[in-house]
């Protein structure tokens, strides 16, 4: 980093409430993390089913369907006070599997359970912080605040995948969940200390008004504020596009792959999930350093670049090319992403972002359908067929959106690529 660029990627801790929403929001996704991977390998263990796995993987997102309440919900009483009762549900869950393990109770069965109490609210973590953190910075600090913010995600998916695979094989899963609640609270306790207003106040009688009107009224009016803004509607589906065909092969399917594909342990399955996380980490840390980039066409040279790393990686058969190449999925995929989010925060006005967030978080519903799809079709015709078909899909249907759309994400003056 040369020394003109480094203020510039730490601007975003000069505010207050960012540098106490930083490591609350790293903490959160570091728990994430290191559940995501010792229960799925817990599952696979157990079950010694793929279906079951799947099916495990879309249970930590069916909360997407109701995502969008969230948003109407963080509008009305404020995205940090939601946030803070969010992540007190994670602990007290997690300490119930804690609980569960340490006694010997557990089975598949209760984790099932209660994966599926928290993916209700799990998938929405993202969206809320993301319009907190639009609440809480200058508008020409958004693409270094919502660039640091996703190495929250990148580098807890490397300290959590390898610490959590560590400790579970090490000491086992009690005292691994141990270490989980003890993150999950001390996140809450940092969101708490982000000083923002517990609820919107209103400039006037009618915007008062407004906010007692009903939520689904809300709701509607967020849905068709996203589907009448073009740019915004095709962010969504490219993000859409992105959960249902791209994810899948390196989130809930990577167990199977690391177990199965690669004959590989937890400490094997770690090493995969964390170099998919360093590639991540690099492309979330380029995008807070550098400047004047055309957000849209960004996008859609990432979202190209996942595909084509994807394919490469569906024909590889050892562990050491394998990280090469979820490396460089995983860099295109930040890209990616911070690119869709900051077209949709620039774009929506401050009173909508919460239900602009929550629309975005529903299309991440597609990755269920995905994991679910690729585990019915790893038994039909293969893990190689499957990985080859997902990427081939979505790089098709994803040119395919960009062809539609060409005047609102590629030309060079169009808003969404405005510097």
């Amino acid at each position: 980093m040369s020394g003109a660029a480094r203020p510039s990627a730490l601007a975003p801790f000069r505010v207050r409430n960012y540098r106490f929403q930083w490591p609350a929001d790293l903490l959160t996704s570091w728990a994430f993390e290191m559940e995501t991977l010792i229960l799925g390998w817990y599952v696979l263990v157990e079950t010694q089913s793929v279906v079951l796995l799947t099916v495990f993987a879309s249970l930590t997102y069916i909360g997407t369907l109701i995502a969008p309440m969230f948003g109407v919900v963080g509008d009305r009483i404020g995205h940090r006070d939601l946030l803070a009762m969010m992540r007190a549900t994670y602990a007290v869950l997690a300490g119930t599997l804690m609980t569960l393990a340490l006694t010997g109770y557990l089975t598949p069965l209760y984790v099932f359970v209660i994966v599926a109490i928290m993916g209700l609210v799990r998938p929405s973590d993202l969206g809320v912080r993301g319009a907190l953190v639009a609440t809480i910075m200058p508008h020409d600090q958004l693409i270094g605040a919502i660039s640091i913010s996703r190495t929250t995600m990148d580098t807890a998916r490397i300290a959590g995948a390898l610490s959590g695979a560590g400790l579970f094989a090490a000491l086992g899963m009690g005292p691994a969940y141990m270490a989980i609640v003890s993150l999950y609270v001390a996140a809450t306790l940092l969101t708490l200390c982000v000083v923002a207003p517990s609820r919107p106040h209103p400039a006037d009688a009618a915007v008062d008004g407004a906010l007692r009107r009903s939520p689904l009224r809300d709701l509607r009016e967020g849905v068709a504020y996203v589907w009448t803004t073009p740019r915004m509607r095709a962010a969504v589906w490219i993000a859409f596009l992105a959960n249902l065909t791209a994810y899948p092969l390196s989130n809930g399917l990577l167990p199977y792959i690391a177990r199965e594909i690669y004959g590989t342990n937890q400490t094997g399955l770690g090493y995969l999930s964390a170099s998919f996380a360093v590639g991540s980490l690099v492309g979330s840390i380029l995008l807070s350093v550098i400047g004047g980039i055309r957000v849209a066409r960004l996008m859609i040279a990432a979202t190209v670049m996942w595909y084509a790393a994807l394919l490469v990686f569906a024909q590889i058969q050892t562990v050491p090319a394998a990280i090469v190449f979820l490396w460089l999925a995983g860099f295109a995929q930040s890209l990616t992403m911070i690119s869709i989010a900051v077209i949709l925060m620039r774009t929506a006005s401050e009173h909508f972002r919460g239900r602009v967030m929550g629309v975005r978080m529903l299309a991440i519903y597609s990755l269920p359908l995905g994991l679910l799809a690729a585990g019915s079709l790893i038994e039909a015709i293969g893990f190689a067929a499957t990985a080859t078909l997902y990427p081939a899909a979505g790089l098709t249907l994803m040119l395919a959106i960009v062809l539609h759309w060409r005047a609102d994400l590629w030309h060079l003056h169009a808003p969404a690529n405005a510097k």
